[in-house]
């Protein structure tokens, strides 16, 4: 009797537990969340990137780098069997195009290119560096290359790799060779996905990098995604993907993050662009994260932008 008392409550348990996590699951990726389509003025398809862009990154002189072609794991991609690619396009011009930017060097495969994240960084002598997270056979890696405006080409300079770094979705550069890195655990061991997903674990966390020295800056993320830095470098922004916020912290002159505020979203945060003269962040966002593992051409995922204006300001002020 005594027994069967103990299995039945061991399974009541058992089923509160499912019931609870589901709950907590489903409010965490907005599965239930709908947004009307819309219709915006002046907004067109740009030719070259049909099959979707995952980042991009815009020089002050209207020159945008696109990470195109990321297979990831558990996601549909749409030319499954073509090999990642870096595109150019240029905002000056009346009808931009998306143009395939050659790689030139040696020591890059660039059949298992994989692009995920990109960042550049511009030195004193207006030399462009692009770095890009890549995935080669579900690994990471952060390719380094030179940009040559001239013959708009990419020069492949190195290949970094660190255990603090194995498995990164975005990074912002911050110097020749330092950045900022979001770990999200999901390329390394894709099995851990449903796990982190399902149980809530926060297993993410920000990755600072140099050349001299790499350690971990801030943890317990539940999935940490996008990330970049303010105009003036003094803060780092870093979008907590299931956690529906934008965490803000002061960037120390050792290269350490001082968590200041965390702004809450109503939806999944995703990709950060920070507009380098008003300090405003535009962040990609998906309002309904279950049908980003649920493809469907009849209904496909939904996306927004959510603006915050003048951040840079708000974070004076509330200083």
């Amino acid at each position: 009797m005594a027994r069967g008392l103990l299995l039945l409550s061991l399974v009541v348990l058992a089923l509160a537990f499912v019931a609870e996590r589901r709950a907590a699951f489903r409010a965490r990726i907005n599965a239930s969340r709908e947004v009307k389509p819309q219709q915006l003025p002046h907004c067109h398809l740009i030719k070259g990137i049909e099959t979707g862009s995952e980042d991009l990154e815009i020089l002050h002189h209207g020159l945008v780098f696109l990470s195109c072609g990321l297979k990831y794991p558990g996601m549909k991609n749409l030319d499954s069997h073509k090999p990642g690619e870096i595109l150019l396009m240029d905002l000056n011009e009346e009808n931009p195009e998306a143009v395939v930017l050659p790689i030139h060097g040696d020591g890059l495969d660039r059949a298992s290119l994989n692009p995920h994240g990109i960042s550049t960084f511009t030195d004193e002598g207006n030399t462009v560096y692009l770095f890009v997270v890549n995935h080669p056979h579900f690994r990471t890696t952060v390719e380094l290359f030179q940009f040559q405006e001239e013959e708009r080409s990419l020069l492949y300079l190195k290949t970094i790799q660190h255990e603090l770094l194995p498995n990164v979705n975005d990074l912002v550069a911050v110097g020749r060779e330092h950045f900022y890195a979001t770990n999200d655990h999901y390329f390394s061991d894709p099995s851990l996905w449903p796990w982190e997903l399902y149980l809530g674990l926060k297993w993410s966390n920000v990755v600072y990098y140099s050349s001299s020295e790499v350690r971990e800056v801030a943890s317990g993320f539940d999935v940490a995604n996008g990330i970049n830095v303010s105009p003036d470098g003094k803060y780092l922004y870093v979008a907590e993907l299931l956690g529906h916020k934008i965490h803000v912290f002061e960037k120390l002159a050792n290269g350490n993050l001082k968590a200041l505020k965390a702004l809450t979203f109503d939806t999944l945060v995703d990709n950060l662009s920070v507009d380098p003269t008003t300090g405003d962040v535009w962040v990609g966002c998906h309002p309904n994260g279950m049908k980003i593992f649920f493809y469907d051409p009849e209904d496909p995922l939904p996306s927004e932008v959510s603006f915050v204006k003048k951040l840079k300001h708000f974070l004076s002020s509330w200083l």
